[in-house]
């Protein structure tokens, strides 16, 4: 039945409790419960919940001007965490420019026109089309769901959605190919290379990536050469490299961006989530500065833009993240901290039902798997995700569960990306939590 509630919700038949309070990684609620939040509210939440300072931050440049149009004004919190952003990116970055959204499906939107526009400025106007990998996702918005390859996610508004092309996703555990990670000549980036010479690359713009698959295939990290060699093939075809680092950037997976495990410079990296923490809604599109030098040489001007974009009060949420974050040293943090959560979490994979843990630094996955033999998912019906995560709620633990990780429609995985702050303590009541849900969920199948 449905709600009472007046907020058009992701599901009107579903009761949501009401979060009152937050402090660290755990979140109260109207009913009086202490939930520990596992998932970083889908990755978002870097510093945890409750830090003071942030708000302050943002009080205090609201108290001095809260909004400028960016058709008039330029504001200082954005000229500085632009700055800021560039320092932290690979090399290729430095003298290139930001551009400031409302989030990461809003940087998507830019980074596609932002690519189309740039081979007009190259005198290339046949150029549009932006490939993507099948079961990708890079935003809800129509021009997201295009370069996205979810197919749950797509379905509904396929009408409307155009088809620029998808190429095999890097996913060792259930290899397109049939193949074995350790001797497979990483060929889910030889098949970019074939479908641009078999589909003809004249019009393509760009590729867009995920360096760690986040929500879709629940934290799947690509072997070492898979993003060397498709940055390779898209500087052979001369096609611009889009790292999509919305759930990944700003220090999740132990770096300040995931692609610099691979020493691999894009042309454009997308980010979103954990620049501002969850204090503000804030995304961001880098751009490299030889895409910049393009457009500050032809026409000067992006045909593009958002009401709220640059806002400053965001980018001062940005910024009092980044110093929270320097001060308290929690870049540095990430990797000893991912490494005792895997350690705690190792233990799950003993069960007959968990086909594998998986991920890179606080970006964590845990598939369940029907045959841990022959990796055969579950029926979709038996929705063991959603199973698995509310078997975790009745232990005070959130997780972010998601199915379809296989082939669109099967596969159930769960998505653990805590604060930068979790306490081995909280990693205990993570893991203890986990094989509790575990236990309870696959003794009733």
């Amino acid at each position: 039945m449905p709600t009472s509630s007046s907020l058009f919700s992701r599901n009107l038949r579903k009761a949501f409790p009401v979060a009152v309070r937050g402090k660290g990684c755990w979140i109260y609620t109207a009913d009086r419960r202490t939930l520990l939040d596992a998932s970083g509210q889908a990755a978002v939440v870097s510093i945890g919940h409750g830090v003071a300072e942030i708000g302050q931050a943002m009080a205090e440049q609201a108290s001095r001007v809260a909004f400028a149009h960016t058709s008039q004004f330029h504001s200082e919190p954005a000229e500085k965490l632009a700055q800021r952003l560039l320092t932290l990116a690979p090399e290729n970055f430095r003298g290139g420019r930001v551009y400031f959204t409302s989030g990461g499906s809003e940087a998507t939107e830019t980074a596609i026109k932002l690519a189309r526009q740039y081979f007009l400025e190259s005198g290339q106007p046949a150029r549009y089309r932006v490939v993507s990998r099948r079961q990708s996702y890079h935003g809800s918005t129509l021009g997201a769901m295009t370069v996205s390859g979810n197919v749950a996610r797509r379905l509904p508004y396929a009408p409307m959605l155009a088809e620029w092309g998808h190429v095999a996703p890097c996913f060792c555990y259930h290899c397109e190919f049939g193949l074995d990670c350790a001797d497979c000549g990483v060929a889910c980036a030889a098949d970019l290379d074939s479908f641009f010479r078999a589909d003809d690359a004249k019009d393509v713009a760009a590729f867009i990536f995920e360096p760690v698959v986040g929500a879709t295939l629940g934290a799947a990290a690509p072997p070492d050469g898979y993003i060397q060699r498709i940055a390779e093939i898209c500087s052979v075809h001369g096609i611009l490299l889009i790292a999509d680092e919305v759930m990944t950037g700003i220090g999740r997976t132990g770096k300040t961006f995931a692609v610099l495990h691979w020493g691999v410079a894009p042309d454009l990296i997308l980010v979103g989530k954990g620049m501002a923490s969850g204090y503000a809604p804030l995304g961001a599109v880098l751009v490299s500065a030889r895409v910049a030098e393009v457009f500050e040489r032809g026409s000067g001007a992006f045909q593009h833009g958002f009401t709220y974009q640059a806002h400053p009060v965001s980018t001062a949420a940005g910024n009092a993240v980044l110093d929270y974050i320097e001060a308290h040293q929690l870049f540095e943090r990430v990797t000893p901290a991912a490494t005792g959560l895997r350690s705690r979490l190792a233990q799950l994979e003993s069960h007959p039902n968990v086909g594998e843990v998986r991920g890179l630094g606080l970006l964590v996955g845990v598939e369940f798997v029907k045959d841990k033999t022959t990796r055969e998912p579950f029926p979709k019906p038996l929705g063991i995700a959603e199973r698995v995560r509310q078997a975790a709620l009745e232990e005070d633990v959130l997780c972010y569960p998601t199915q379809g990780c296989v082939d669109g429609e099967r596969g159930d995985h769960i998505l653990l990306a805590p604060p930068f702050v979790v306490t081995p303590e909280e990693s205990e009541i993570i893991a203890r939590a986990l094989e509790t849900a575990i236990t309870k969920v696959f003794r009733s199948i």
